[in-house]
């Protein structure tokens, strides 16, 4: 568990913060929250009339579980149990495809924690069990590689699940297809393959839809599927239809809005309130019925006025980006999906008279809970529309083969999640904007973002964190090594295929400092080339670790041998030449004074030859998040030269084989060693390229080990801190305490 907890601890953070904050929606609004819609699947569990507001897939969930006894309270339980499988659901989705741990985790958090989502879980509706079928559709399409005709199959069952439990479930058709079509370059390698499993989900899809307006004519007498079809399009219509233009007869003019254009109701006044009306519009023509004048309505302003639909709808479709949770006055109230300090809906007389039904209870809030959940929603406890926007653009540019996902294996599986989230969003903004209606966008654009910046950067550099020292490769390293002894000052340097530029290094690498010797140890991390040879020949001490682990296991390894030998400062530099060894003395001077334990050399005090605009920004931004984290002014927590008592740098837990920068320097401030930054000079690399990689991997990467080291070091450890302040034992003083 441990081992689970360490390597997927953010995502158990998520989990931990999403489970509390269920909790307290289940505590605040008992025994759930109803709505209209509740009603209506409430009152047609057992009859499953198929020509009602919603389709009736739902209400084969529901029944089940209201059966069991538990009412409406283990309704939303299990709801929102099923939430928080869902966000690990989506979370392994992603590391399946390779997606970096913290980048799945970031991909689940918004269905783990966005408030919105918490609230639908608490209401008698649909929206969790439609997710649900969203996320297996996800699994078996993209967990397993390119799916074969049986998956499919399946999958096309799923999407007409789907389908029976909300109406829209119908647009997902077009990207399953799209993806069926594209994964695994089918259509150019095996044509026949593609067709059989592109016709095999088109078959499961058909299948269910099939039973089900078979079971709908049988119901009704009439071909169809859902008894919403004419109010929902009258409702979009309605809103824009301009009756000066259109050639409507003695009945269809009787559905033209009384309100002028420019100042129409909403969607969804017509559509519910308007239409559902049974006074309204009054007397029909002879021979006619509502539900045919308002198709015919509908139909004339979509062939007369086929731009105005059209924009109506696009416009709603943006509304979902913005970055903020607003709504216009004609848009469905947003307060209908916000958390209330009183239970919501109980101006309807029925919605007490179905609690009480379905549950034999009252309706009833509590405050607390209810008042803190409300202050979560509303300042900024959801996704922001335009991250989940910017989610979508990057799946999609890595669906188009943009950088590094040309040859990444993984287009097609970002094209499934953000086209499927797009054609959703905009199929139900065809109707009618809501942002219960925007809910989906949690499953589909945070998945698509994720595996669209895995295949644009590439894939992750990162390893496995290292056990306690001495690890296996480091007992290998020790035993060929030997027990030299050393100078007071050492140098440690980590070298990988560094021959050609760390001759130059140690050729002038200063041979006393302050009227001390120095020497300097290159540990070369499981070099394969001639790093080794050069490094004996300028006459430097050389330990060989035999396999690559990373600059920050070489280190680690460093310090051990430099305490080990009788070393009592430990000094860091780069075989690469960036640095001026001619600093040497002034970085060291502090420590000399005891007016510092640990001294850093910061590029932004001092001077920089920058070569990235992006590692310019990276310092910078890296600088102000440790600076939060530690509440200690900090410019530079990357600097590669560096000075530190020998005793304190075998104290620090280091755990990081390659972002270990900024674990030594929080992990030397949380046990309360004096840190002093200095301004120096940083060149650019003297010999070869950079080994860090892709620069926003390798950010990403580096933000994970500080902020990961402050949870273990800064919080974790506070109340254990006491058994780690006498790192001082070779000067025989105590460190003195922070926090």
């Amino acid at each position: 568990m441990r081992r689970l907890l360490r390597a997927h601890w953010l995502l158990a953070v998520f989990l931990l913060l999403g489970t509390i904050l269920r909790v307290l929606a289940t505590i605040a609004y008992r025994p759930a929250i109803v709505y209209t819609d509740s009603q209506h699947y409430l009152e047609n569990m057992t009859e499953l009339k198929p020509d009602q507001l919603n389709p009736i897939g739902y209400e084969f969930v529901l029944n089940p579980l209201m059966k069991l006894g538990g009412g409406l309270t283990l309704v939303v339980v299990v709801q929102h149990v099923v939430g928080l499988l869902l966000g690990v659901a989506i979370y392994a989705l992603a590391r399946r495809l390779t997606v970096y741990r913290w980048l799945a985790a970031v991909a689940a958090a918004p269905l783990l924690l966005d408030a919105y989502q918490v609230q639908i879980e608490q209401n008698i509706m649909a929206e969790t069990t439609f997710a649900v079928l969203l996320v297996a559709i996800l699994w078996l399409l993209l967990a397993h590689g390119v799916p074969g005709w049986r998956r499919a199959a399946v999958a096309g069952l799923l999407l007409g699940a789907a389908f029976a439990v909300r109406t829209i479930g119908i647009t997902l058709l077009v990207p399953v297809v799209l993806y069926l079509l594209i994964a695994g370059n089918a259509w150019r390698k095996n044509r026949l393959r593609l067709v059989r499993r592109t016709a095999a989900a088109a078959a499961g899809f058909a299948v269910v839809f099939s039973a089900y307006a078979v079971y709908f004519h049988a119901e009704t007498g009439r071909w169809g599927f859902t008894g919403a079809e004419n109010q929902v399009l009258y409702g979009r219509t309605a809103v824009v239809a301009d009756c000066s233009k259109l050639p409507l007869n003695e009945g269809t003019r009787l559905f033209c809005p009384k309100e002028p254009l420019g100042h129409r109701l909403g969607v969804d006044s017509y559509a519910h309130n308007h239409y559902g009306d049974p006074n309204w519009p009054g007397p029909l023509p002879p021979g006619t019925t509502k539900q045919a004048l308002a198709t015919e309505f509908a139909r004339l302003v979509i062939r007369h006025q086929p731009l105005d639909v059209t924009w109506a709808a696009l416009k709603d479709f943006a509304k979902g980006f913005a970055p903020t949770r607003t709504s216009s006055a004609d848009d469905v109230p947003l307060s209908r999906w916000q958390f209330q300090l009183t239970y919501p809906n109980l101006q309807d007389p029925n919605t007490a008279k179905v609690v009480e039904k379905y549950d034999g209870s009252e309706p009833r809030v509590a405050h607390v809970p209810a008042a803190i959940l409300r202050a979560y929603q509303l300042n900024g406890g959801y996704t922001s529309g335009s991250l989940l926007g910017l989610a979508a653009l990057i799946g999609l540019a890595a669906a188009a083969g943009f950088g590094r996902a040309r040859t990444s294996g993984l287009r097609a599986a970002a094209l499934l999640p953000a086209a499927a989230g797009v054609i959703l969003l905009l199929g139900s903004a065809a109707f009618e904007f809501s942002w219960r209606y925007q809910l989906p966008g949690l499953v589909f654009f945070p998945l698509a973002g994720a595996i669209g910046l895995r295949a644009l950067l590439g894939k992750d550099q990162a390893r496995p964190a290292m056990a306690d020292f001495p690890d296996h490769v480091d007992s290998l390293a020790l035993k060929d090594f030997g027990k030299p002894s050393f100078a007071p000052i050492v140098v440690v340097i980590a070298a990988y295929n560094e021959a050609a530029g760390i001759g130059a290094v140690l050729t002038n690498m200063p041979r006393t400092c302050a009227g001390l010797p120095v020497d300097v140890l290159v540990v070369v991390d499981g070099a394969t080339d001639d790093t080794a040879d050069v490094a004996r020949r300028h006459g430097a001490f050389v330990c060989v670790a035999p396999s690559n682990r990373g600059q920050g296991a070489a280190l680690r390894l460093g310090y051990h041998l430099a305490a080990e030998g009788g070393a009592e400062y430990v000094v860091t530099t780069d075989a690469d030449g960036q640095y001026d060894n001619d600093e040497l003395e002034t970085l060291l001077e502090p420590i000399l004074l005891d007016r510092a334990d640990f001294v850093t050399g910061s590029r932004r005090l001092g001077a920089e030859d920058a070569d990235s605009r992006l590692r310019w920004v990276g310092v910078r931004v890296f600088a102000v998040l440790a600076s939060i984290l530690t509440r200690r002014q900090l410019t530079d927590t990357s600097f590669g030269f560096r000075a530190m008592r020998a005793e304190l740098a075998t104290a620090v837990t280091l755990r990081e084989p390659q972002y270990q920068s900024s674990e030594l320097l929080l992990g030397a401030l949380a046990i309360g060693a004096r840190v002093v930054e200095l301004p120096m000079t940083m060149r650019r690399r003297g010999d070869g390229t950079s080994k860090k990689g892709p620069g926003l991997v390798y950010g990403a990467n580096y933000g994970r080990v500080m902020t990961t080291t402050w949870l273990r070091e800064f919080v974790l450890r506070r109340g254990r801190r006491p058994e780690r302040q006498a790192w001082r034992t070779r000067t025989g003083r105590t460190v003195r305490t922070s926090g």
